[in-house]
């Protein structure tokens, strides 16, 4: 089973993240050597399970893939005591306020 470039951009696109051109050719050989190794595995010849071992094969639906937004159990402004326009509003640190050193006063 080879992996295409088009495989990982749509991998990609369903796990939200970006990835660049660069990125995207190296991330294609990183995934279908995985791949590749994986079905090495799967022709390992090995003892028949038995008794309790043995598992009953059911077929597993699958959801469709699709981009959907994250399912946040609440929204992402009860996370912080301060939020505006999208973003977490923090409290400045004193040792980066404008002209102290970060040097201990004496």
């Amino acid at each position: 089973m080879g992996v295409t470039r088009v495989d990982v951009e749509r991998v990609a696109e369903l796990a939200a993240l970006k990835l660049d051109e660069a990125a995207l050719d190296g991330f294609t050989r990183e995934i279908a050597a995985i791949v590749d190794y994986v079905s090495q595995l799967e022709a390992v010849q090995g003892a028949a399970p038995t008794g309790e071992t043995t598992m009953i094969q059911h077929p597993q639906p699958l959801r469709p893939d699709e981009v959907r937004p994250a399912d946040l159990a609440f929204p992402v402004a009860a996370l912080a005591p301060a939020f505006r326009d999208g973003l977490f509003l923090v409290p400045r640190l004193a040792s980066l306020d404008a002209g102290d050193d970060g040097a201990p006063e004496e």
